[in-house]
């Protein structure tokens, strides 16, 4: 819960930054700046493609944050490593007390 409050302020910190450098307090929402359908400075397109590059980028980016929060929170912040045998991960789980003696000494004889 403590992350989901952490992104959701500082979505509203970088949203409120953003709406403040734009100058739209200043001016209202609804009126257009210079370069927007006076003529501008000729580089319209330019900030198009840069605006639409960026955000491509934020969309990728709240992807991949939604999907590391959904591995770190199913699996307790642990991921088992790639370079971990199953003898290491089934003792593990013996110290942890998820498996009790009999289980660890057939599961390890499976292994051997």
């Amino acid at each position: 819960m403590k992350k989901l409050v952490l992104i959701v302020g500082l979505g509203l910190v970088i949203g409120v930054t953003f709406y403040v450098i734009d100058g739209r307090a200043q001016r209202g929402l609804w009126m257009m700046g210079p370069g927007m359908m006076e003529g501008g400075y000729g580089m319209g397109w330019i900030w198009t493609i840069i605006m639409f590059g960026f955000w491509i980028a934020v969309i990728v980016g709240v992807i991949f944050l939604i999907r590391w929060l959904a591995i770190t929170t199913r699996t307790g912040g642990q991921s088992a490593r790639p370079e971990d045998s199953a003898l290491e991960i089934l003792k593990r789980r013996y110290a942890r007390g998820e498996i009790n003696k009999e289980e660890f000494e057939e599961k390890k004889k499976d292994l051997a």
